[in-house]
């Protein structure tokens, strides 16, 4: 989740969408803010019961519900396979509240910034993640880096300071480093070096060049 006024990403999840996980995250969500937010989220039905358990009926609270055209599996063009559905219809649901505007132009935006910058992402590449524990480490390190160190061009005017997310939600006073991201990423869990499994081993056969049989 993306917050609107710093640009922070406030709280996040990585994990499959199940019910389990969608309670999680939110309650991670309350526990970091103050107060009842306004909150616009997608059609996902397990999002109602588990931001009502964790804010209370006094949360304004609205989700939009965007219909997709039917994909044609059947396309072999690249540029038209992979590209994604067309928006046909867009409703706008109020739960709980009287939302001031049903969006998630923001959390949209930053998901566009994060598959952008993590080769994990990339499903027709060789960086996409394999095994969950390593991608969940790629996105903290990137949020970390995108609330700490990322100078955001809408917080800093051409005459101001230069203004981390971080630095606008009073968490931080100044522009983080790479290596102190590093430094407390590695103090919060330092690397155990793991002994590959013998069949996962591959196996190699040594060949004696220049020698006859």
């Amino acid at each position: 989740m993306a917050a609107s006024s710093s640009k922070a990403i406030v709280s996040y999840r990585t994990g499959k969408r199940y019910g389990e996980n969608t309670d999680l995250f939110i309650r991670d969500l309350r526990e970091r803010l103050l107060g009842s937010p306004e909150i616009s989220a997608d059609g996902w039905r397990h999002y109602p019961p588990a931001i009502r358990d964790a804010f209370g009926n006094s949360v304004t609270f609205g989700q939009i519900v965007k219909t997709y055209s039917v994909v044609n599996l059947a396309v072999k063009e690249a540029a038209r396979r992979y590209s994604p559905a067309e928006v046909i219809a867009v409703s706008r649901d109020v739960v709980t509240g009287i939302p001031a505007n049903i969006s998630t132009s923001h959390v949209e935006r930053s998901h566009l910034s994060l598959r952008m910058a993590n080769k994990r992402f990339a499903r027709l590449g060789n960086g996409f993640s394999k095994r969950l524990p390593q991608h969940a480490a790629a996105v903290s390190l990137y949020v970390g880096h995108y609330n700490l160190c990322r100078v955001h061009e809408a917080l800093t005017p051409s005459a101001a300071r230069q203004t981390t997310p971080a630095m606008a939600a009073g968490i931080a006073d100044h522009v983080w480093s790479i290596g102190e991201l590093l430094d407390a990423s590695l103090a919060l869990g330092p690397v155990e070096p793991t002994t590959t499994a013998p069949e996962r081993r591959r196996q190699f056969r040594v060949i004696q060049g220049g020698r006859a049989d």
